[in-house]
């Protein structure tokens, strides 16, 4: 292997990317048990990984900051935040992000040895020194592990190689809940893009019986999201608040507290969104609803079979355009229903 006493993961974004990106992390302790291993990532997602027992430091990129400083062309800003990451005196830096910022930052480290993919994104690979010539259609997961193999690491993808932590105070604030101690479902039932979101009608449904189920007390069911989705989810939201048992924290928990959350529940219903990554990292039984996603490239990693989706011959997964919002519509009410069946058991 290639000695490295301080070594950094470039990973600023987004949520469900930083959070099954510990196996690079994993994978590098195990290999150096002994260097400092620090991760750059954005500053409101830290909590993701902050408490991983393999991490050293965790460095915060002020992502609302350097696009100020980027656009306003403040160069001071844009050079002091890079003397502060060659200051740390990093021997290995790894972009596992692969655009123009990971890139230049990697750069603005001054390490020797910095690693990128050679068909990343946005030129950013002209900052290397290392270009991998990572195949193209990995799922994102095989595409970063793919980094490590300039060191001469082996990869490791097992269950506890993509295990998440969670802090204790977290786990604490759990106890509170009214749904602590007991088997609950969690439903996650926005995404980053809309498209990808299955109806919210259907998710109340969903909610509603599986509520009803199990023991004489039912089942309690917990909706989470961010604060701006809610507008998004008001069938679902109506539900809650008539039914006592779907208990709605939709923009009223931490990354820390939905990953407690997570972490203790019986099962995790999902779109495409950071809830799903983050339930595949506490190794958690889950239902997938995927639309214009391609699993094999960014779906819930090892977990196809959790997958339900239904393409038509020619469709691509272009999830950024509005017409591609009908291919998760044809996921019905009751297949969801029966799969969640099937995994509670």
């Amino acid at each position: 292997m290639l000695p490295a006493e301080r070594i950094l993961i470039i990973r600023p974004s987004a949520l469900g990317d930083v959070a099954r990106s510990v196996c690079v992390l994993a994978s590098l302790r195990a290999a150096y048990p002994k260097a400092q291993i620090d991760w750059l990532v954005r500053d409101t997602f830290a909590p993701v990984i902050a408490h991983h027992p393999a991490l050293s430091n965790v460095i915060a990129f002020p992502r609302n900051e350097f696009a100020r400083w980027t656009r306003t062309l403040r160069l001071g800003s844009l050079h002091a935040y890079g003397r502060s990451l060659r200051a740390r005196g990093y021997d290995v830096v790894l972009d596992c992000q692969g655009l123009a910022r990971s890139g230049w930052l990697a750069w603005a480290s001054d390490a020797k040895v910095r690693i990128g993919n050679r068909h990343a994104r946005e030129l950013s690979w002209l900052f290397a020194t290392h270009r991998v010539p990572v195949p193209r259609g990995l799922h994102s997961v095989e595409t970063m592990l793919a980094l490590l193999e300039p060191l001469g690491v082996p990869a490791l993808r097992d269950r506890e190689a993509m295990r998440l932590h969670t802090a204790s105070a977290d786990r604490s604030w759990l106890r509170t809940q009214p749904f602590a101690g007991r088997s609950y479902v969690v439903l996650a039932p926005t995404s980053a893009w809309e498209t990808k979101e299955w109806p919210a009608d259907r998710f109340a449904q969903v909610a509603d019986a599986l509520s009803k189920r199990g023991a004489a007390d039912g089942t309690p069911v917990v909706i989470v999201g961010a604060k701006h989705e809610r507008d998004r989810i008001g069938p679902l939201l109506e539900v809650a608040r008539r039914n006592p048992l779907v208990i709605d924290r939709v923009g009223t928990t931490t990354i820390g507290q939905l990953m407690a959350t997570i972490e203790a529940s019986s099962l995790v219903v999902a779109n495409d969104s950071a809830s799903l990554h983050i339930a595949v990292g506490f190794d958690r039984k889950v239902v997938a609803l995927l639309g214009p996603t391609d699993p094999k490239l960014v779906g819930p990693f090892g977990r196809e079979r959790d997958v339900l989706q239904h393409t038509e011959p020619g469709e691509t997964f272009a999830y950024r355009k509005e017409t591609t919002r009908r291919m998760i519509s044809r996921i019905t009410t009751q297949e969801v229903l029966d799969a969640c069946e099937a995994r509670l058991g």
